[in-house]
């Protein structure tokens, strides 16, 4: 059974959508985990356990809260309002917001733990040198923390295309507009349409598969070439 018209209209919202929300965590969260690596607060913490709050949340739970803050009645559904963009549910940009909140640990623990990993010596060398601060972000530690941004980037945009619940309690079922893969392979099972949904789940199987593949085979390398340094 091939794809339809649907199927492929869905492929594309949903690419649309990870690829939307990847880079928008990089750029959002970079300071984050920055922050994460190198404070000693007491705040680390606090701040740590809200990160990685989607990974212990049933999804279901998130998007309900998600959905009365974005609604009509919540904070960011009143400051959305207030600049005259409406609300964000049922919306592509409100899918967006959900899952930058849902994929967030899945990009700020990689790249939190390649800067963890540089340690002091570098950038504090790179200081000595009079290296600004953006300098010593972008000639030091972004070159050396580069497998974590690397991994963070798969990792978010894998875990984004592979979202459900929190999807479908935000964005619905609108075609072209809020209706992924993963929503749209649960109406087919719910209209009976087997065919239609062994194809487009077929596709998320490989899909999957390429994307462990591609980290796996890119983490491998990495250990290769560390330990060829190393010696």
């Amino acid at each position: 059974m091939s794809l339809t018209d649907g199927d492929i209209a869905t492929i594309w919202v949903t690419l649309r959508l990870a690829t939307t929300v990847t880079i928008l965590l990089l750029i959002f969260t970079t300071p984050i985990a920055w922050w994460l690596a190198r404070t000693r607060s007491w705040l680390k913490g606090p701040v740590s356990a809200i990160v990685a709050l989607p990974l212990v949340l049933p999804p279901t739970v998130l998007g309900f809260y998600l959905l009365l803050a974005m609604g009509p009645n919540g904070a960011i559904g009143q400051f959305t309002q207030a600049l005259g963009l409406g609300t964000l549910p049922f919306t592509f940009w409100g899918l967006v917001v959900a899952s930058m909140v849902y994929s967030m640990p899945f990009v700020v623990q990689p790249i939190q733990n390649a800067i963890e990993a540089i340690g002091e010596r570098p950038i504090e060398a790179a200081a000595t040198l009079g290296a600004g601060p953006l300098d010593r972000f972008f000639t030091v530690v972004l070159p050396l923390a580069k497998p974590g941004f690397m991994t963070a980037t798969i990792l978010g945009f894998a875990h984004t295309v592979g979202e459900f619940g929190i999807v479908l309690m935000i964005g619905g079922s609108i075609p072209g507009e809020t209706r992924v893969v993963s929503v749209q392979i649960y109406d087919h099972v719910e209209a009976l349409e087997y065919a239609q949904a062994h194809a487009l789940s077929g596709v998320m199987v490989i899909f999957s598969f390429v994307v462990l593949l591609t980290l796996y085979t890119f983490q491998r390398k990495r250990k290769a070439v560390s330990m060829s340094y190393g010696r």
